[in-house]
């Protein structure tokens, strides 16, 4: 369970880093060794506080590994060792459930988005028609006609192969082309708060811009650094132990690999560095919180314990702030790294305890310290700040030697670590998972299943009762097929009798499935939901099963929310903290904003959301309503509902008026495509071209000659009356 430290394997150099500057402690060589006495005290505390922790996660990790507990003793009589991992399913299920919802749109959810009245930004803004800012005619040249080069247009407009060419979406403005009107108008500070009375002027909504774009580079710095990973090892980690950690977002320098082609045109490999954000995952068993909290933001304190190799320690010279001297003493006086008690249950190969050790425990402290002590072991602090006050430092200690000592870089202070619960315990820092929750009914499965197999193994095969009087002595009792047994002359009775074992293997197979069903309910994961075979009477149907899903997803929806809380938000906020102190790009991504998770909108919100979009979308073409409804606003919500990019798939408003007057060019064009006489008629599909067709006679009862139909009834004395008598052939004739 000592997972990589990916934080350590950076083969780069760092610099010291914007911010950062001024944070180091200069101390003395007493005041080293008083500051980590007291790192080593609350570590000392916060590992005995853990014991009880760790006896949970030894269990549900024997229960997920189907390995029996050292202290489980056998009887003689039970032959069987056998262990129904059913644990193992259930935490597999927990955690692709998990994943589904969190990576399964294919974006990450940590969504940003504007205030309700966002402050230092504004909300919606546009562009005063009527009353234009001669911020764009100011920037176009005074001598544009007296230059040198006035038969060269600077702003690339011409005809084609004269050099010029017009800008994808360009603008007409006072006889000049300038570039597309929506950034226009933002760079050149044109707009007016609030909403055009117009309804031709371009509104926009500059704070929601740029919440989206640092959503979208936020995004992308997760990506970049293998985030989801790191993610996915905590969510296993979650709903097999009950807590997951992540660790960041912290500088690390990247390295982008460039080829480039020198004089001679020959490639050469020049690599780039860059600063970005990282994350990484941090194992429970590695984590020591301070006792007396129940989350994150009650921590006083915490521990990351590191085991490295010398390669590993040695890297740590390569990080800022980290005393080489420090170091190298600590790799002349050898390894110093303890095992655990627990680390010995977690490995499988055994090892003896005569192994040679060549690892180095090193304590990563993140916490914070008293004033009046900070100032008694040398840290220059202000003189505003009181005794009584606190502050946060970060330490490394390896041994007795202080690898690191600096004030906390980050801006607010915060500590970089983020602890989400599978299950919260409200009174405990660790969360329950999966695997504790079954732990009762994964025992009794053994139990029965271990019942079942030894009875069957005796029901399985006859038990011979012998008389040995009525036989001949000195035979062997050794039965099998054709064996012929001598009794004694004039002995009574039969000598050998077959007697076969009760089966109860039934009895304990019913009570097997039964706490199985149990295990569904203490996890709040159906074995159906994960595939388990067998035709139910609500499974039968497709609506029956999803109905049981639907009912099934509800313990997830729990767990999300949990991630959401102690996760997806903090996580957000902190990389929102670091993009604003340590982001070197120049990007406009500052506004009042706020971050959301939508770990639980990725289940509900999103497809409401959406199906409500598009039915209003569908109202909103009555051309009675269509005037009070912005279209291009409601369209752009309604992409950004699905997933898809507005700023990609979406034209400005002036791109999208040049496409309507395309397509209606082309509409008309089909249209007028073929001359028709103006009293010619279009022939009918199947029909006679050329010849008109006949409107056909609907006679008195308006069907066209047919029997069935409406029309006008026929009225008394008509031809069609059925009351009126008819002639018959001949009777005048006959008559006169």
């Amino acid at each position: 369970m000592i997972e990589e430290n990916t934080f350590l394997n950076a083969d780069n150099l760092y610099e010291e880093v914007e911010g950062e500057s001024g944070k180091t402690l200069t101390l003395e060589e007493d005041q080293q060794r008083n500051l980590i006495g007291i790192i080593k005290d609350r570590y000392s505390v916060a590992e005995m506080a853990r014991d009880t922790d760790e006896r949970r996660w030894i269990t549900a990790y024997e229960n997920y590994r189907g390995l029996y507990a050292k202290g489980v003793k056998f009887r003689e009589s039970e032959k069987s060792r056998v262990f129904v991992k059913i644990t193992k399913t259930k935490v597999l299920a927990a955690f692709g459930q998990l994943v589904d919802v969190i990576f399964g749109t294919g974006k990450f959810p940590i969504g940003i988005s504007e205030t309700k009245m966002p402050e230092g930004e504004t909300d919606i803004a546009h562009l005063d028609i009527n009353n234009p800012t001669p911020n764009i005619e100011s920037s176009i040249p005074d001598d544009i006609g007296n230059r040198e080069d006035a038969n060269v247009n600077p702003y690339d407009v011409g005809y084609e192969g004269d050099g010029r060419t017009l800008k994808p979406g360009a603008t007409f403005y006072n006889g000049i082309f300038e570039d597309s009107l929506e950034d226009q108008v933002e760079d050149a500070g044109m707009l007016t708060d609030g909403a055009s009375p117009n309804p031709q002027a371009i509104e926009l909504n500059p704070a929601q811009r740029a919440a989206r774009r640092m959503e979208k580079l936020i995004h992308d710095q997760i990506d970049e650094s293998n985030g989801s990973s790191e993610i996915r090892n905590a969510l296993l980690e979650s709903a097999l132990l009950g807590t997951g950690i992540v660790k960041g977002p912290f500088n690390f320098n990247k390295k982008l690999h460039k080829w480039d082609m020198d004089e001679e045109g020959n490639r050469t490999y020049s690599p780039l560095e860059v600063r970005v954000p990282r994350i990484e995952f941090v194992s429970c068993w590695d984590f020591y919180p301070d006792p007396s909290a129940t989350n994150m933001e009650e921590c006083e304190y915490v521990v990351h314990r590191h085991k490295m190799n010398r390669s590993e320690l040695r890297q740590l010279r390569n990080m800022p702030y980290f005393n080489e001297d420090a170091i190298r003493d600590c790799i002349q006086m050898g390894p110093n790294y303890i095992e655990k008690d627990y680390e010995s249950q977690l490995r499988d190969d055994r090892r003896a305890d005569e192994d040679v050790n060549n690892n180095f425990e090193v304590l990563e402290y993140w916490g914070i310290m008293d004033a009046e002590y900070a100032r008694q072991v040398g840290i220059e602090l202000d003189e505003s700040i009181d005794d009584l006050d606190e502050v946060q430092i970060n330490a490394w200690v390896c041994g007795t030697k202080l690898l690191r000592a600096v004030v906390n870089p980050f801006t607010p202070y915060r500590l970089p670590y983020h602890a989400f619960p599978y299950e919260r315990n409200p009174y405990n820092f660790y969360g329950i998972g999966v695997a504790e929750n079954m732990d009762d009914s994964q025992q009794i499965m053994n139990g029965h299943a271990r019942m079942a197999i030894d009875n069957l193994a005796m029901s399985g095969s006859l038990v011979f009762d012998v008389d040995e009087s009525a036989l001949v002595g000195g035979q062997s009792m050794e039965i099998y097929p054709g064996k012929i047994f001598r009794r004694q002359a004039g002995m009574p009775g039969q000598a050998i009798h077959g007697l076969k074992f009760p089966n109860t293997s039934q009895e304990n197979l019913m009570m097997f499935d039964k706490f199985r069903q149990l295990a569904d309910e203490q996890t709040g994961i159906p074995s159906y939901s994960h595939g388990q075979t067998g035709v139910q009477s609500m499974t039968r149907t497709a609506s029956g099963m999803s109905m049981l899903l639907g009912a099934s997803s509800l313990n997830i929806k729990t767990v999300v929310k949990n991630l959401d809380d102690f996760l997806l938000r903090p996580l957000g906020e902190s990389y929102f903290q670091w993009n604003m102190q340590f982001l070197e790009d120049e990007l406009d991504v500052k506004g009042d904003l706020e971050v959301k998770a939508t770990g639980t909108n990725s289940l509900m919100q999103k497809e409401v959301r959406s199906q409500r979009l598009t039915m209003f979308l569908q109202t909103a073409q009555s051309p009675a309503i269509a005037p009070f409804v912005k279209i291009s606003k409601l369209v752009s919500e309604l992409a950004y509902s699905l997933d898809l990019d507005p700023d990609e798939i979406l034209n400005d408003p002036e791109e999208a008026a040049i496409m309507a007057q395309i397509i209606g060019m082309q509409n008309a064009g089909q249209t007028n495509g073929e001359e028709v006489e103006p009293n010619s008629q279009q022939p009918t599909m199947g029909g006679l071209q050329g010849v008109p067709q006949q409107p056909q006679e609907l006679g008195p009862t308006g069907n066209g000659g047919g029997n069935i139909g409406t029309g006008n009834v026929p009225a008394a004395g008509e031809s069609e009356f059925s009351g009126t008598p008819r002639a018959v052939a001949g009777a005048g004739e006959g008559s006169n």
